[in-house]
């Protein structure tokens, strides 16, 4: 059916159905079919007659309120203000124009009910609007505010963007032989630079573009980068989707790159990760020009990046080229971290990518989701899946943090923690705060340096990700342990030399996570010599890192400092607070792949060390009589 076609047909269901319908316009947004109308009844409660349409005509429908009719923010705000009773505190209102919703952030939501309430009514008739209620965020992100505003900016260059993306997921499939293949691009047999391409006769489909986790990909980038100069996504322009599984820079820090070197199609994401991607990403580029190195993008590249991203929810199912459809589930790993499953074709083939995956439940996150309506082929991590991987249980991580903290200030050093801002950091923070408020370890003060309190806020701005439990602790009970007043944000550089220079007992958190650098660089050098203090790892430091250097006993390092090359004795303990990890070990892996659902029939193994890969596809075809292979960069795998 063409555009034209489809547009006349719903216009039909919609008057048969209801002829005092009121619409103005039906237009594409990407995957759906966007209806407006000037009828308040049909675009603020009447979900049963979308659901109606998109069933008969086989698309997502979306009704929307005409814009003509919609009160100029400005105006509406001061409205909503005057209407939302004191006791509600209202926090925040932001307009989502291209949706047509006001979203209202309060305290105390409940005095509102969203569906009976004659506050609500009077919103949506006085403004037009339709009213979105949402608890506020108990900490402030500039990134999530920020992102609101310039999406706002960009509102009409995304809805063309979405309009054209609209009309080319509309191009029937070509017809002939039908095909499936992936291609090892970056972080095959090797953790980092990970992207895997997917290709069937019809479209390009490409999984993550990240850079490896050691210095090269930021003196040289291109030494850290995925083969992107292949035939088979050369030039870039050519591939049709692109599927960000999560905001580690090692799956996402190229991602912008894509855009420099002409790629202007979608972005799939979820929401989560389009923040944590951005934040870390700008980062990337301060670092560098910090460091004397040239990124291999600029913050305009990030900003296409935002503008052509497609935003979808865990179990949530769209097109993403003529013949394959897109549904997030979630990973586990870190907030808005998502397995990747690929239907092909009508019932043809399904691929599902695990991405990086945590199959137990952790103290932020619910344990990764295994089961799928098909697979044919799965693709999965191996990160910890050699033969002696085998991780403690979080509470053993508590347990030996708590041990390693206490040591350290019976002799009276201090404890450096190097730590993913996104993650990791969030879950030490709950361990510090709950052994401190407990009595396990004494009031001491625990420094966040680099972006961790910005990545902890944007954690608190989307509790839907978080699991059931810290949900309520946060959004209910008002118990937010990352806003315990033992926390304290670096904010300058004078203040960090004055904690470098302090002897008292505190605990530093600090990013970059594997140590090839950021401000974690700047207490190594103070407290690195003096045998009273600590470096704890508390996460998996990849080989050619300084940090796993260290790890294995390093006991003299040269660094810059000043523009001099400088020698550092390593003294201090090192540790390592096993049980932080967000991966699964290879005991998690094997359960993961044993209670899968339904079982695939071949595996492909990825993002391990060396031939750690290797011998976890041997296991498991050992284990589980499924084919299975770890590919090597720049190998391709006909699946059908």
């Amino acid at each position: 059916m063409s555009f034209k076609d489809y547009i006349e047909e719903t216009r039909r269901i919609f008057d048969r159905i209801l002829p005092e319908n009121g619409i103005t316009e039906i237009d594409y947004e990407g995957p759906n079919i966007v209806v407006y109308t000037k009828n308040e009844a049909l675009f603020s409660g009447r979900d049963d007659i979308a659901r109606q349409v998109a069933q008969e005509i086989r698309r997502r429908i979306a009704i929307r309120p005409d814009p003509s009719i919609l009160t100029d923010e400005t105006k509406a705000e001061d409205i909503i203000r005057q209407i939302v009773p004191e006791d509600a505190a209202l926090k925040n209102v932001y307009f989502e124009a291209d949706t047509g919703e006001v979203v209202i952030e309060l305290e105390e939501p409940s005095i509102l009910n969203q569906r009976e309430s004659s506050i609500i009514h009077k919103i949506k008739e006085d403004t037009k609007w339709s009213p979105r209620l949402v608890r506020a965020p108990p900490m402030h992100s500039r990134t999530v505010k920020e992102m609101r505003e310039y999406l706002r900016e960009m509102k009409d260059d995304r809805k063309k963007f979405l309009h054209s993306l609209g009309l080319k997921l509309n191009i029937p499939p070509m017809e002939g032989e039908v095909w499936v293949r992936m291609t090892a691009l970056g972080g095959h047999r090797e953790v980092g630079r990970s992207a895997t391409l997917v290709s069937t006769n019809n479209s390009k489909i490409l999984v993550d573009c990240g850079m490896m986790n050691t210095n090269s990909s930021e003196s040289k980038p291109w030494e850290g980068a995925p083969y992107l100069y292949l035939p088979e996504v050369q030039p870039l322009s050519s591939l049709d989707a692109v599927v960000l599984t999560h905001a580690h820079l090692d799956h996402s820090g190229l991602i912008p790159l894509l855009n420099k070197y002409g790629y202007e199609g979608p972005i799939y994401m979820t929401q989560p990760t389009r923040d944590l991607a951005a934040l870390l990403q700008n980062d990337y580029i301060k670092v560098a020009h910090a460091e004397g190195h040239k990124a291999p993008y600029e913050s305009k590249h990030i900003r296409e990046i935002i503008k052509r991203s497609v935003i979808l929810k865990y179990n949530e199912t769209t097109d993403i080229t003529p013949d394959v459809r897109l549904t997030f589930y979630n990973a586990g790993h870190i907030l808005g971290s998502a397995s990747v499953h690929l239907h092909i074709g009508e019932g043809l083939y399904n691929i599902v990518l695990s991405g990086d995956v945590k199959f137990e439940k952790s103290w932020l996150f619910n344990m990764a989701n295994n089961k799928f309506p098909r697979v044919e082929t799965f693709m999965t991590e191996s990160t910890y899946a050699g033969r002696d991987d085998y991780h403690h249980t979080r509470k053993d991580a508590s347990e030996s943090l708590v041990e390693i903290v206490n040591r350290t200030f019976e002799r009276g050093g201090s404890v450096l923690i190097p730590v993913f801002a996104v993650g990791r950091s969030q879950e030490v923070m709950m361990v510090l705060e709950e052994a401190m408020r407990t009595g396990l370890i004494k009031n001491a003060p625990v420094y966040l340096d680099g972006m961790i309190m910005e990545a902890t806020a944007i954690h608190a701005a989307y509790p839907e990700f978080l699991n059931r439990e810290l949900r309520e602790q946060i959004m209910v009970k008002r118990e937010n342990p990352f806003m315990s007043n033992i926390f304290h944000k670096v904010e300058t550089r004078d203040q960090r030399q004055e904690i470098c220079d302090s002897v008292e007992n505190q605990i530093v958190l600090a990013t970059s996570g594997m140590m090839n650098g950021g401000p974690v660089m700047e207490f190594f050098k103070a407290w690195a010599p003096s045998p009273k203090n600590s470096l704890v790892f508390v996460g998996y430091q990849a080989d050619g890192t300084l940090g796993r250097r260290i790890q294995r006993g390093l006991d003299e390092i040269t660094l810059s400092d000043g523009g001099k090359q400088v020698k550092y004795d390593v003294k201090m303990a090192i540790e390592t607070a096993e049980g932080f990890s967000g991966h699964s070990d290879k005991k998690q892996l094997l359960a993961y792949i044993s209670t899968m659902h339904p079982k695939p029939y071949k595996i492909l193994v990825n993002h391990g060390d060396g031939e750690k890969a290797a011998e976890f596809a041997r296991l498991i075809r050992q284990r589980f009589a499924i084919e299975a292979t770890a590919l090597k960069n720049l190998e391709t795998i006909r699946l059908m």
